[in-house]
Parts: structure tokens; sequence; C-alpha cells
């Protein structure tokens, strides 16, 4: 299985506008394409700024290519990506998965984090609704994690 990471930065305020924008472009697309075995989405907010971590999960280098095109290792943008971001990854990167143990079949589905929703998916699976990305700042120790 093939890892693809990309990040990307946007305004502080924009940071839940974008992880919705996420789940309705980059998310949407990937799930509904042959080869694609999940996605994860990650973002911290600090110093005003948001950052996102979009990792992919893809069968072989086929689906890799599939999604992508000729050159995989340009990263694929969205029309409102140019209203939002600030700054960005145009390469991505792609890593050989070597363990899934945290997420590995059989095992039920992965509990989101507290206020984020879960969705049903295809075959019974659980996806993760886009939440809110708050500052890691805010949380304090001994709080739950998010």
């Amino acid at each position: 299985m093939i890892a693809r990471t990309w990040r990307g930065t946007t305004v502080g305020a924009d940071a839940e506008r974008y992880a919705a924008y996420l789940h309705e472009t980059g998310v949407a697309e990937c799930r509904a394409l042959p080869g694609n075995r999940g996605v994860l989405v990650l973002c911290r907010v600090a110093g005003g700024r948001a950052e996102f971590e979009f990792v992919s999960f893809w069968e072989d280098e086929a689906a890799v290519r599939h999604f992508a095109g000729p050159d995989p290792e340009r990263a694929v943008f969205y029309p409102a990506d140019d209203a939002f971001l600030v700054e960005r990854e145009t390469r991505v990167t792609h890593w050989e998965v070597v363990e899934t143990a945290a997420v590995a079949e059989g095992h039920g589905p992965v509990r989101p984090p507290r206020g984020i929703r879960a969705a049903p998916v295809a075959a019974g699976r659980t996806a993760v609704s886009p939440g809110r990305c708050t500052s890691a700042a805010r949380r304090t120790r001994g709080s739950p994690s998010t």
C-alpha cells in the first residue's frame, strides 16, 4: 500500500471551512476511485495559521496514477484552493506503508475524536466527517485528545 502525503496552510480563521472543502473535494474524489484504501486529513492551528496534512492511501502505483495523472509527484488542486491556501506544497511525497496496526481491518472502526462525527461509508466501514480544527494550545494536559 502507498501513502501519498501533501501539506498546505490557510489562515487560522479559515480552518473549519477549508476542512469542509477538503472533505467535499479531495476526500470525496479519492474515496470514489478504485484502488483508494482511505484518506486521513490532519490539521493544527498555531500562530494564526492552520496547517493541513492530507494523506491518501492507495493499493498500488497504478491507483495513484489514476488519481494524480501521468506525474504522480505533482499535487492535485481544486478551484477554490487559491482562495484558501496561503502556503502549499506543489509536490507530494509517496511512502510505502509498512504498518497499519492502528487501523487494521478486523479490529472494528477507529473511533473518531470527541467533537467529530462519524459517517457510515460503503461496506460498513467508518469515515470521519469534517470536524473542528482547533488550536492545540487551547488543550490542556489531562484533557481528552482530539
